[in-house]
């Protein structure tokens, strides 16, 4: 099981990556980084990132599952059919488009309060974003942190 430098290099080794790190979302500090930084400053991007990712795991309208449409989904919190909570966070991964670029921000669920996120900031032209949205789910299921 790797740590996090482990994690982020084989991030980096992931055709078209540019950048990597993980973010705790709730201080928007970077726990570990590697490669580039889209605005040349890991810390600013960290803090970036962290509000999208904050936005998406708080607010209702991403982190719902469709219970509000009245589909009988139960709620986020609501225990499922046999009294257990439902595992991990709301969201699994945001995924932001720019004309250059993919930014992947991967939710890693914890022994904690899962607060921190994988961000693989990817080459447009080079990178896959399936292959790294499928690796980036592989890595933060392996991360130890601790």
């Amino acid at each position: 099981m790797p740590g996090i430098d482990e994690c982020l290099l084989e991030a980096m080794s992931l055709p078209g990556a540019r950048g990597a790190s993980l973010v705790d979302w709730t201080s928007g500090l970077a726990l570990g980084t590697a490669g580039d930084s889209p605005v040349g400053d890991h810390e600013t991007t960290a803090a970036e990132t962290a509000e999208l990712a904050r936005a998406a795991a708080e607010y209702d309208s991403f982190a719902s599952d469709g219970s509000a449409a009245g589909d009988g989904v139960p709620a986020p919190g609501t225990p499922a059919p046999g009294g257990e909570l439902p595992k991990g966070p709301p969201v699994e991964d945001l995924i932001l488009t720019t004309r250059s670029g993919y930014h992947i921000l991967r939710f890693v669920e914890t022994a904690f309060d899962s607060s921190v996120f994988l961000h693989l900031w990817l080459d447009r032209d080079q990178g896959n974003l399936a292959l790294a949205r499928i690796r980036l789910r592989d890595l933060a299921e392996k991360l130890v942190l601790g």
